[in-house]
C-alpha cells in the first residue's frame, strides 16, 4: 500500500507541475497560480493522510472514498491538461530541429517557439469536463434519482395479473450514504409508484450488517400491497472486509439477514413464494449470489425451483447478470422475467435514450444496464440506488425501476 501510494503520489506530482506549464501560460495572475498550487497540494495531502488513517477492512467508503474521489478529479484535470501539452511539446520540439537545420523564419530570433495560450486554453477547457463532472457527481449526481419505466408483454401472463406493477431497486450499499434528507427523498419516491410488490436484488451493505442501523428506519417505510421481497448480493456475505474470526463473520450475515427481516424484507434464498390474485399466481424466485469469475457462487437455481412447475409465470431475483447469461437464459425452466442488478453502470457513462448508452462496465459485463430480451426472456439489470468506491455518479443515475406486466390480447 505505501508503494502503490508513493509511485502515485510522484506521478500525481509530476502531472501537476506539467499541467501548471500550460496553466501559467493562461493565467498571468500570481494569485491564481498560488491557487493552483494549493488545490493540488491539497488534493494530494487528504488522500495521503486519509490513507495513512485508513484501518484496513472498513472498505471504500466515508473519508476515504470523498478524499479519493477529490484527488481522482484533479489526478484527471492534469492528465487531460498534460496530454495537450505534450502534444504542443512534440510539435515544439520538431520546430526547434528544424530551426536548427535551416534557421528561423524571417523577423524570428528564437530557434524554439513559446507555448500558444490557445492550446492551454483548449487543453484545460476539456480537462475541466471530467473535472468538474466528477465534483458534481459527488455532490448531487449520487442523489439524482430517476424512475425508469417499462411495459413487457407476455403471451402466457395469467390475466389476472394485467397491469400488475414491480418497482425494482437494487445494490444500496446503505454504508456508504452521507445524507438522510436524500435518501428519505428516494424512499418516498419508490412508494410513490404506488407498485404492487416491490423487489430488492441484492447489497444491502458494503460489508458489515451494522452498516444499515443508521438507516433502518427509513427502509422500514417501504410499502406495497404483496409485500417487499429480496436476495442477497455479493457484498452482503462480509466477503471484502477483515474480522477478527470465522465466528464473527457468520454472525454478521445472520445479523444481516434478521435486520433484513425486522425492517419488512422477506428474504428468498434459494426459494420460491407465490403471488396470487384473483385465484391465479405467479412464481417469485429467489437466488442467492452468483457471479462469473473470483465472485460468489453461492446461488443454488435447481434448489429455488423446487416445488414450481415449468409451466407457471417466473419471475427471477439473481443479483449478479452474469447468473443469467451463463445459467439462466438456458435453463430447461423459461424464467420470464430476471431482475438484477451488481455493475451500478459504473457509475461513470454516458446515456441519451434513443441515441447513446456507454459505460466501461460494457466492457466487463454485455448485460449491464437497462431491459435486455434473449430467447424470449427478459432480463433487467438496475443500476443501483446507491453508490460505492467513487462517492458519486456522472452519467449513469441512481435508479428505481418500475416494469409493468402486460397479457397480450388484454392490452
Amino acid at each position: 500500500m505505501a508503494r502503490f501510494l508513493t509511485i502515485l503520489s510522484i506521478l500525481y506530482i509530476v502531472l501537476a507541475f506539467y499541467g501548471f506549464q500550460g496553466f501559467k501560460t493562461i493565467f498571468k495572475s500570481s494569485w491564481m497560480q498560488v491557487l493552483y498550487a494549493v488545490l493540488f497540494f491539497f488534493a494530494l495531502i487528504n488522500l495521503v493522510v486519509r490513507a495513512i488513517n485508513y484501518v484496513p477492512g472498513d472498505g471504500l467508503r466515508g473519508s476515504i472514498s470523498i478524499a479519493g474521489g477529490i484527488f481522482f478529479s484533479f489526478f484527471l484535470l492534469a492528465l487531460f491538461l498534460g496530454f495537450f501539452l505534450l502534444i504542443e511539446d512534440i510539435i515544439r520540439l520538431l520546430t526547434l530541429g528544424y530551426n536548427k537545420i535551416v534557421g528561423p523564419s524571417e523577423g524570428n530570433t528564437s530557434y524554439f517557439p513559446s507555448r500558444r495560450k490557445f492550446v492551454s486554453v483548449i487543453g484545460l477547457g476539456i480537462a475541466a469536463l471530467p473535472f468538474g463532472a466528477l465534483l458534481y457527481g459527488m455532490y448531487k449526481g449520487k442523489y439524482n434519482y430517476k424512475v425508469l419505466k417499462y411495459e413487457l408483454e407476455f403471451e402466457d401472463l395469467p390475466a389476472a395479473f394485467n397491469g400488475y406493477q414491480i418497482t425494482q431497486i437494487s445494490d444500496v450499499h446503505s454504508g456508504s450514504f452521507d445524507n438522510h434528507e436524500k435518501v428519505s427523498y428516494g424512499i418516498d419516491l419508490i412508494n410513490k409508484q404506488k407498485s404492487d410488490v416491490i423487489l430488492f436484488t441484492g447489497d444491502l451493505v458494503n460489508d458489515k450488517a451494522t452498516e444499515m442501523e443508521p438507516w433502518k428506519d427509513s427502509f422500514a417505510k417501504l410499502e406495497a400491497k404483496d409485500g417487499v421481497f429480496s436476495v442477497l448480493g455479493n457484498h452482503d456475505y462480509g466477503d471484502y472486509t477483515q474480522w477478527e474470526s470465522i465466528e464473527a463473520k457468520a454472525q454478521n450475515l445472520v445479523d444481516l439477514k434478521k435486520l433484513q427481516k425486522d425492517i419488512g424484507f422477506d428474504l428468498i434464498l434459494d426459494s420460491h413464494r407465490y403471488l396470487e390474485r384473483n385465484g391465479e399466481r405467479i412464481a417469485l424466485v429467489g437466488v442467492e449470489n452468483w457471479g462469473r469469475g473470483g465472485f460468489k457462487k453461492a446461488g443454488d437455481l435447481n434448489k429455488a425451483k423446487e416445488g414450481i412447475a415449468k409451466d407457471d409465470f417466473k419471475i427471477l431475483m439473481s443479483h449478479d447478470p452474469s447468473h443469467w447469461e451463463d445459467v439462466v437464459i438456458n435453463d430447461e425452466y423459461h424464467f420470464h422475467l430476471t431482475l438484477s442488478g451488481h455493475t451500478h453502470g459504473m457509475q461513470f457513462g454516458v446515456e441519451i435514450p434513443g441515441w447513446i448508452k456507454w459505460s466501461p462496465v460494457k466492457w466487463r459485463y454485455k448485460y449491464w444496464a437497462g431491459l435486455y430480451q434473449e430467447l424470449g426472456q427478459y432480463i433487467n439489470v438496475n443500476r443501483g440506488f446507491g453508490f460505492i468506491g467513487y462517492p458519486g455518479r456522472v452519467g449513469i443515475w441512481p435508479e428505481i425501476s418500475v416494469i409493468t406486466l402486460k397479457k397480450k390480447g388484454l392490452t
